[in-house]
């Protein structure tokens, strides 16, 4: 480490950094983007980390996955399916409130799990927003409840959160072995949480009859306003999820998969680059430039080390308290840290576990597995999905708060949680 800070100091400053930074994001003093933006230029400006460290501790393998996701998406929405799909699901829900959320989660889980979270939220983000305004809904609930299924839809899958792919990588888990895994929770705890909407949401899911017939009565048809678009545009998108599917065969990471098909959409449909760049959620971007930067910061003064390196010494290395502790842990740490460095920095501390435990430790890598998922709920800033699908609601005025969705991401991540833990103990440990 070099810098102005070093030892203790530079520990309590990194510390005080985080603290700060994430009560400024929480109480929305200022935006979120400025904050975590302020917080990583802190941690470089103090020595936490060098500029070198700094920049390094940034994913740019994420941030390239987005951008590349918002390119496409930005192009596909002017050809109109969005508001095709829109249509399509309002009709098979009946034009029921509660039942239209149900179908977008499904849908939601489903292409979370089958692609990615992070891919999903990008494209059913437009048709979320276009159901809400065409039925006179506030988004949010809409919104929210797209986060927390693609969150727990995405734990069901090697592929489909991106602390997944990590795990499965480091312990050398294939996709077979996460669908017998993590698929039966998965489906469980969606299953609960949909029935549990109704109360969850309540009247904010009441359309106004004349809204719902006209809804229902316009010809999904019509809203493509450019065919010939689509068709490429759906080419080059199946293209790129084939990609994703095959990028660990190919070699390439699934941000260059996803820039790749952003460049080949931007060349065929031959738009204006700087009005597509136009719908890329910069802010976004930003933000995980930031939150990545200070995220290293404490990392590189040891705090996350230290916090993993206390779970044997509490549990004396027993296995079945010390899976349960991981478990809880991941989920309250992955709920204010972003679940992807700190699934990061878990790994070798798991995997050191494992190595002293066993084979029969590998509950250990399930327990990580299923914490910083279903933790990634709790919070607006806890996932990637999360703070992407937020700020594309923002973008369209409908910005969603930190405690507004605390208030429903707690609730379900504790609920999650305490049917995680009976999972673990039942099928592992009992």
């Amino acid at each position: 480490m070099s810098g102005v800070l070093s030892g203790d100091v530079a520990f309590w400053a990194a510390v005080a950094v985080f603290v700060v930074t994430y009560a400024l994001i929480a109480t929305e003093r200022i935006h979120k983007t400025v904050a975590a933006l302020l917080g990583g230029v802190a941690i470089i400006l103090l020595g936490i980390s060098s500029q070198e460290q700094a920049f390094a501790a940034i994913d740019f393998n994420v941030i390239f996955l987005l951008a590349g996701m918002m390119v496409l998406a930005a192009i596909i929405r002017r050809t109109g399916v969005f508001g095709w799909m829109a249509v399509r699901a309002a009709r098979l829900a009946g034009g029921d409130g509660y039942r239209i959320l149900v179908v977008m989660s499904l849908i939601t889980a489903v292409a979370s799990a089958l692609l990615d979270n992070v891919t999903t939220v990008v494209l059913v983000g437009p048709i979320t927003l276009f159901l809400a305004a065409r039925l006179g809904l506030s988004p949010m609930p809409f919104i929210i409840s797209a986060i927390l299924a693609s969150n727990i839809g995405g734990a069901a899958t090697l592929i489909g959160d991106p602390p997944n792919i990590l795990i499965g990588s480091a312990a050398g888990l294939d996709f077979v072995a996460f669908l017998a895994h993590m698929a039966p929770l998965s489906v469980l705890c969606l299953v609960l949480y949909l029935a549990a909407a109704r109360w969850l949401f309540g009247n904010q899911l009441r359309i106004a009859p004349e809204l719902r017939d006209e809804l229902l009565a316009m010809d999904e048809r019509q809203m493509i306003s450019d065919p010939g678009l689509l068709r490429v545009s759906l080419i080059v998108l199946s293209a790129t999820l084939i990609g994703f599917l095959l990028h660990g065969a190919l070699g390439y990471e699934p941000g260059t998969v996803a820039l790749a098909g952003a460049a080949v959409l931007l060349l065929l449909s031959r738009l204006e680059p700087h009005e597509v760049l136009r719908d890329v959620e910069w802010t976004t971007l930003f933000f995980f430039i930031g939150l990545f930067i200070m995220v290293g910061g404490i990392i590189e003064v040891g705090l996350i080390d230290l916090i993993a390196g206390g779970i044997a010494d509490v549990t004396g290395g027993e296995l079945a308290s010390t899976s349960i502790l991981l478990l809880w842990l991941s989920a309250i740490l992955s709920g204010f840290i972003d679940n992807i460095p700190y699934t990061a920095t878990m790994i070798p501390v798991v995997d050191q576990l494992v190595a002293n435990q066993g084979h029969a430790a590998d509950v250990l890598w399930w327990s990580l597995a299923i914490g910083a998922d279903f933790g990634g709920n709790a919070t607006v800033i806890a996932a990637s999905a999360n703070v992407t699908l937020a700020s594309l609601s923002e973008r369209e005025g409908h910005p969603i708060g930190f405690g507004t969705f605390a208030r429903y991401g707690v609730p379900v991540t504790l609920a999650t949680m305490a049917i995680a833990t009976a999972y673990v103990w039942i099928r592992y440990l009992a």
